[in-house]
């Protein structure tokens, strides 16, 4: 802060009075002073007094530097980060210095008043402290995170790593087990497994197997159909067609049987209820050669119902309409939940329904590019949602789809 003194005698000081004692000082004052304030002193002198008189003292508050403005914000970035211990706050601060209105930032709107020169200096100086602000910043931040992690792990329960890990398993869903199972038992008797999409057309689905156009099963209430035409297989029938094309020159030209079995989930606009879902898996199975009767079609499903269910099983054949099959049948098992007696998963018949099965139809055959007179075969739908629920005494369908762990985790593939 610069200052002036002046001394006025007696006399001058009482002729002139303190305001125009004022003017004169700020007058004689160095030019270019903005600020003046003026304290006028009596001065005493012991000495002589003819000489006693008053005197002034002037100060000139003048303009911090820019320098000086920045050293100051930088101070004052430091103090406030040294105390911050948690995010909210941090950021805070850097919105105050280095945000579009913060103090740091608004340096460089001040630099208009500079000459050239000057500018090209200060903004060197005022892109340095940016930089250092956002590194000691950044810092703060890694700081608060260790503070925090470090207080996690203090918080969190002791730890004995001598204690054994947990040994629990995870397991497969019930239908993937029975899946599996029965695809291990038709691949012991020589059959193929095949895959198959769930989108497929209306000829996959219905016209390769001799369904009609009129037929009720391409009923919307009953299909799924899509925008572009396509629809959701209601059957795993639909890959009947292309399995014929696929293995029938094996058939015609080396005499190898087609013996394939096609597991998949299968889609139908259907009411829910203990024995009914409108998601559900099926297999498709079919073996075509020459001479294949109705006795080759229950000698193997009655070996692979012995198989899953590691006993014999009580089963029936009801007469049965199927398009694609020509004698049909309904395969019926003794309901292994209530033995026979009758609950809800059987509609309190005793039975179960399995799956629907019979000679190919001499028509399906022809559509898949072979003769039904030199060849004949048979199919049959097994229900695995069905199946699984015989196999493991699942009384309710819909639990299958609940995704519920609780129920699903007691299923496991152990023998």
């Amino acid at each position: 802060m610069n200052f002036s003194i002046g001394v006025f005698s007696e006399n001058l000081w009482n002729s002139l009075g303190i305001r125009r004692v004022r003017r004169h000082a700020e007058t004689h004052f160095e030019s270019g002073a903005k600020k003046l304030r003026t304290w006028v002193v009596p001065r005493v002198s012991n000495s002589r007094p003819r000489y006693r008189g008053r005197a002034f003292l002037l100060f000139k508050e003048r303009n911090e530097t820019m320098s000086e403005k920045t050293e100051k914000i930088k101070q004052k970035f430091l103090d406030e980060l040294k105390n911050i211990s948690d995010m909210q706050t941090l950021e805070s601060i850097r919105v105050k210095y280095l945000g579009k209105s913060g103090l740091i930032t608004s340096l460089l709107k001040d630099m208009k008043s500079l000459s050239q020169d000057e500018r090209k200096t200060f903004g060197q100086v005022v892109n340095k402290l940016k930089g250092e602000a956002e590194k000691l910043m950044g810092e703060k931040i890694e700081e608060i995170k260790k503070k925090a992690l470090d207080e996690e792990i203090r918080k969190m329960p002791f730890f004995d790593i001598s204690t054994p890990p947990n040994t629990e398993r995870g397991s497969y869903h019930p239908i993937t087990l029975v899946q599996r199972e029965c695809e291990n038992i038709f691949k012991s008797m020589g059959f193929t497994v095949e895959e198959y999409s769930e989108v497929v057309t209306d000829y996959e689905c219905f016209e390769s197997l001799n369904i009609p156009k009129d037929h009720p099963a391409r009923d919307m209430q009953d299909t799924y159909y899509l925008e572009n035409g396509q629809l959701l297989k209601s059957q795993t029938s639909a890959a009947q067609n292309a399995i014929y094309k696929k293995y029938r020159d094996r058939l015609i030209n080396d005499g190898e049987p087609i013996k394939a079995i096609f597991p998949g989930r299968c889609f139908r606009n259907e009411a829910t209820d203990a024995c009914h879902e409108n998601t559900f898996f099926q297999m498709e199975g079919v073996m075509v050669d020459k001479n294949i009767s109705i006795s080759n079609l229950i000698f193997f499903m009655k070996t692979m119902l012995s198989e899953v269910f590691r006993k014999d099983i009580k089963v029936r054949l009801r007469p049965g309409f199927f398009p694609f099959v020509e004698p049909g049948f309904e395969l019926d098992i003794s309901c292994l939940i209530c033995g026979g007696e009758g609950c809800p998963s059987c509609k309190h018949s005793g039975w179960l329904e399995l799956c629907p099965c019979g000679m190919i139809h001499p028509e399906v055959l022809k559509a898949g590019g072979i003769d039904p007179e030199e060849y004949t075969g048979f199919a049959f739908g097994l229900g695995l949602t069905r199946l699984a629920m015989m196999k493991y005494g699942i009384k309710d369908i819909r639990d299958l789809n609940s995704g519920s762990l609780k129920v699903l985790s007691q299923f496991t593939d152990d023998e």
